[in-house]
Protein backbone atom coordinates (compact mmCIF):
# COMPACT_ATOMS: atom_id res chain seq x y z
CA UNK A 1 0.00 0.00 0.00
CA UNK A 2 1.13 3.23 -1.05
CA UNK A 3 0.02 6.91 -0.46
CA UNK A 4 0.74 8.66 -3.68
CA UNK A 5 3.12 10.89 -2.22
CA UNK A 6 6.33 10.46 -4.39
CA UNK A 7 9.57 10.23 -2.80
CA UNK A 8 12.13 10.90 -5.77
CA UNK A 9 11.77 10.60 -9.71
CA UNK A 10 14.21 7.81 -10.53
CA UNK A 11 15.79 7.20 -14.09
CA UNK A 12 16.48 3.90 -15.28
CA UNK A 13 19.45 3.20 -15.96
CA UNK A 14 19.05 -0.36 -17.92
CA UNK A 15 16.22 -2.46 -19.35
CA UNK A 16 16.30 -6.27 -20.53
CA UNK A 17 14.14 -7.99 -21.92
CA UNK A 18 13.15 -11.63 -20.33
CA UNK A 19 10.35 -12.93 -22.55
CA UNK A 20 7.22 -12.62 -21.76
CA UNK A 21 8.76 -9.58 -19.62
CA UNK A 22 11.79 -7.28 -18.68
CA UNK A 23 13.90 -6.39 -15.89
CA UNK A 24 14.10 -2.63 -15.11
CA UNK A 25 17.12 -1.32 -13.28
CA UNK A 26 16.28 2.11 -11.73
CA UNK A 27 18.74 4.81 -9.77
CA UNK A 28 16.78 4.85 -7.13
CA UNK A 29 18.27 7.57 -5.04
CA UNK A 30 16.51 8.06 -1.49
CA UNK A 31 14.40 5.23 -1.90
CA UNK A 32 16.89 2.64 -1.95
CA UNK A 33 17.91 3.16 1.34
CA UNK A 34 17.54 0.82 3.28
CA UNK A 35 15.83 -1.70 0.76
CA UNK A 36 15.64 -4.86 0.62
CA UNK A 37 15.06 -7.77 -1.55
CA UNK A 38 11.17 -8.62 -1.40
CA UNK A 39 10.13 -5.15 -0.57
CA UNK A 40 7.40 -3.39 -2.86
CA UNK A 41 8.08 0.15 -4.70
CA UNK A 42 5.66 2.17 -6.44
CA UNK A 43 6.88 2.15 -10.02
CA UNK A 44 5.44 5.02 -11.40
CA UNK A 45 2.09 3.89 -9.80
CA UNK A 46 3.34 0.27 -10.16
CA UNK A 47 3.91 -1.94 -7.54
CA UNK A 48 6.53 -3.69 -8.16
CA UNK A 49 8.70 -6.07 -5.75
CA UNK A 50 12.54 -5.46 -5.47
CA UNK A 51 14.75 -8.65 -7.07
CA UNK A 52 18.00 -6.52 -6.73
CA UNK A 53 19.33 -4.02 -4.56
CA UNK A 54 22.97 -2.50 -5.25
CA UNK A 55 24.42 1.14 -4.04
CA UNK A 56 21.46 3.36 -5.27
CA UNK A 57 20.20 1.14 -7.58
CA UNK A 58 17.23 -0.87 -7.81
CA UNK A 59 16.20 -3.90 -9.87
CA UNK A 60 12.25 -5.39 -10.80
CA UNK A 61 10.80 -7.85 -12.41
CA UNK A 62 7.73 -6.51 -14.60
CA UNK A 63 5.86 -9.31 -16.17
CA UNK A 64 3.90 -9.74 -19.62
CA UNK A 65 0.57 -8.59 -18.01
CA UNK A 66 2.59 -4.98 -16.49
CA UNK A 67 4.29 -4.53 -19.49
CA UNK A 68 1.18 -4.37 -21.48
CA UNK A 69 -1.43 -2.67 -19.39
CA UNK A 70 1.12 -0.09 -18.29
CA UNK A 71 3.48 2.67 -19.21
CA UNK A 72 6.16 0.45 -17.84
CA UNK A 73 6.14 -1.13 -21.34
CA UNK A 74 7.50 1.88 -23.20
CA UNK A 75 10.18 2.65 -20.23
CA UNK A 76 13.65 2.69 -21.68
CA UNK A 77 16.78 3.80 -20.39
CA UNK A 78 17.05 7.22 -19.39
CA UNK A 79 13.27 7.42 -18.99
CA UNK A 80 12.36 9.02 -15.51
CA UNK A 81 9.92 7.58 -12.94
CA UNK A 82 7.93 8.45 -9.90
CA UNK A 83 9.18 6.52 -6.60
CA UNK A 84 7.54 6.06 -3.63
CA UNK A 85 8.29 3.12 -1.07
CA UNK A 86 5.30 1.22 0.77
CA UNK A 87 3.58 2.95 3.46
CA UNK A 88 4.15 1.20 7.26
CA UNK A 89 1.84 1.18 9.84
CA UNK A 90 1.76 3.84 11.90
CA UNK A 91 2.86 6.56 9.11
CA UNK A 92 1.46 9.71 8.50
CA UNK A 93 -1.29 9.15 5.13
CA UNK A 94 -0.65 12.64 3.67
CA UNK A 95 -2.21 11.73 0.14
CA UNK A 96 -4.74 8.75 -0.02
CA UNK A 97 -4.69 4.99 -0.41
CA UNK A 98 -2.91 3.61 -3.76
CA UNK A 99 -2.87 -0.07 -4.11
CA UNK A 100 -0.10 0.33 -7.20
CA UNK A 101 -2.49 -1.80 -9.28
CA UNK A 102 -3.26 -0.41 -12.03
CA UNK A 103 -6.80 0.34 -13.56
CA UNK A 104 -5.79 1.83 -16.97
CA UNK A 105 -3.60 4.20 -19.38
CA UNK A 106 -4.50 7.24 -20.10
CA UNK A 107 -3.11 10.34 -22.57
CA UNK A 108 -2.25 13.57 -21.81
CA UNK A 109 -4.78 15.71 -24.01
CA UNK A 110 -3.99 19.00 -22.99
CA UNK A 111 -2.00 20.81 -20.80
CA UNK A 112 -3.13 24.71 -19.47
CA UNK A 113 -0.06 26.31 -18.42
CA UNK A 114 -0.86 29.43 -15.92
CA UNK A 115 2.55 29.74 -14.69
CA UNK A 116 3.50 28.46 -11.94
CA UNK A 117 0.92 26.15 -11.89
CA UNK A 118 -0.81 24.01 -14.63
CA UNK A 119 -3.97 21.83 -15.32
CA UNK A 120 -3.79 18.49 -17.17
CA UNK A 121 -6.47 16.64 -19.38
CA UNK A 122 -6.25 12.87 -19.51
CA UNK A 123 -7.97 11.27 -21.68
CA UNK A 124 -9.74 7.52 -19.25
CA UNK A 125 -10.44 3.95 -20.50
CA UNK A 126 -14.12 3.17 -21.29
CA UNK A 127 -16.18 2.53 -18.32
CA UNK A 128 -13.29 3.99 -15.89
CA UNK A 129 -15.27 7.03 -15.51
CA UNK A 130 -17.86 5.31 -13.09
CA UNK A 131 -15.27 4.96 -10.60
CA UNK A 132 -14.44 8.88 -10.53
CA UNK A 133 -15.81 11.83 -9.30
CA UNK A 134 -15.04 15.37 -8.99
CA UNK A 135 -12.81 16.14 -5.65
CA UNK A 136 -12.27 12.84 -5.48
CA UNK A 137 -9.04 11.27 -5.30
CA UNK A 138 -6.99 9.98 -8.42
CA UNK A 139 -3.06 8.19 -9.04
CA UNK A 140 -1.73 9.57 -11.69
CA UNK A 141 1.67 7.79 -12.79
CA UNK A 142 1.72 6.81 -9.16
CA UNK A 143 0.83 10.74 -7.77
CA UNK A 144 -1.88 11.52 -5.57
CA UNK A 145 -4.29 14.39 -7.11
CA UNK A 146 -7.20 15.65 -6.55
CA UNK A 147 -9.56 15.39 -9.95
CA UNK A 148 -11.14 18.76 -10.65
CA UNK A 149 -13.12 17.98 -13.99
CA UNK A 150 -14.60 14.37 -14.94
CA UNK A 151 -16.34 13.73 -18.47
CA UNK A 152 -17.15 10.24 -19.94
CA UNK A 153 -13.52 9.90 -21.88
CA UNK A 154 -11.73 12.54 -20.10
CA UNK A 155 -10.57 13.65 -16.49
CA UNK A 156 -8.62 16.87 -15.32
CA UNK A 157 -6.26 17.57 -12.74
CA UNK A 158 -4.62 20.65 -11.56
CA UNK A 159 -0.66 20.69 -10.07
CA UNK A 160 0.89 23.01 -8.13
CA UNK A 161 4.50 24.05 -8.64
CA UNK A 162 5.86 21.38 -6.10
CA UNK A 163 4.60 18.50 -8.18
CA UNK A 164 5.25 20.16 -11.11
CA UNK A 165 9.13 19.81 -9.98
CA UNK A 166 9.07 16.66 -8.10
CA UNK A 167 7.29 14.70 -10.24
CA UNK A 168 7.40 13.15 -14.03
CA UNK A 169 3.70 15.54 -14.61
CA UNK A 170 6.07 18.15 -15.02
CA UNK A 171 7.68 16.97 -17.94
CA UNK A 172 4.76 15.20 -19.63
CA UNK A 173 3.97 15.89 -23.06
CA UNK A 174 1.09 15.58 -24.89
CA UNK A 175 0.29 12.31 -26.03
CA UNK A 176 2.51 10.79 -23.98
CA UNK A 177 0.46 7.65 -21.68
CA UNK A 178 0.06 7.92 -18.13
CA UNK A 179 -0.98 5.23 -15.75
CA UNK A 180 -4.25 5.78 -13.42
CA UNK A 181 -5.44 4.20 -10.32
CA UNK A 182 -8.99 5.52 -9.03
CA UNK A 183 -9.66 5.55 -5.36
CA UNK A 184 -10.06 1.91 -3.84
CA UNK A 185 -13.73 3.07 -2.13
CA UNK A 186 -14.97 3.92 -5.49
CA UNK A 187 -14.10 0.62 -7.01
CA UNK A 188 -15.74 -1.12 -4.29
CA UNK A 189 -18.81 1.42 -4.49
CA UNK A 190 -19.14 0.40 -8.16
CA UNK A 191 -18.96 -2.92 -7.65
CA UNK A 192 -21.90 -2.81 -4.89
CA UNK A 193 -23.89 -0.79 -7.39
CA UNK A 194 -23.04 -3.43 -10.22
CA UNK A 195 -24.02 -6.43 -7.94
CA UNK A 196 -27.73 -4.71 -7.01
Amino acid sequence: MFTGLVETMGRVVERIDQPPGALLRVAAGVVAEGAALGDSICVNGCCLTIIEARQEQLAFEAGEETLRRTNLGTLQPGSLVNLERSIRPGDRLGGHFVTGHIDGTGVLLRRETDPPWAKLWFSIPPGLGKQIASKGSIAVDGVSLTVVDVQEDRLSVALIPHTLAVTTLGNLQEGESVNLETDILAKYVARQLEVK
